[in-house]
């Protein structure tokens, strides 16, 4: 189970430095600005979630909306073409992220399953 939120943060912390990473962070500052932040609100929750593994089905769903928005974030954020390395990291690094979330509640959910 640690290793899902671990994957988490390594996610936030990638998503966090994409823009520069792929550069387009001179092209697209608008989008290394929104992967920057989301790629912090990731890494920390990822490791809230490490801390409070209790708690982190809420969060869960936190980390799932925040890998959806990285999917749709390029299209959204970017007022032109946010061009093909920038689509393919965005997306990537979202559908990565929501298996993450899917993997740990579905971890979560079985755990308290047998519990009962």
């Amino acid at each position: 189970m640690a290793a899902v939120e671990e994957l988490v943060i390594l996610a936030g912390i990638y998503a966090a430095v994409s823009g520069w990473v792929v550069h387009f962070s001179t092209a697209r500052p608008e989008l290394a600005l929104s992967n920057l932040v989301t790629g912090i609100a990731l890494a920390a929750l990822g490791l809230c979630m490490s801390m409070a593994p209790e708690r982190s089905q809420d969060l869960n769903f936190v980390v799932l909306a925040l890998g959806a928005w990285l999917i749709i974030s390029p299209w959204v954020v970017a007022t032109a073409d946010a061009g093909t390395g920038a689509i393919l990291s965005n997306v990537i690094t979202g559908a990565c992220v929501c298996l993450f979330a899917l993997t740990a509640g579905g971890l979560l959910m079985s755990k308290s399953r047998k519990s009962r």
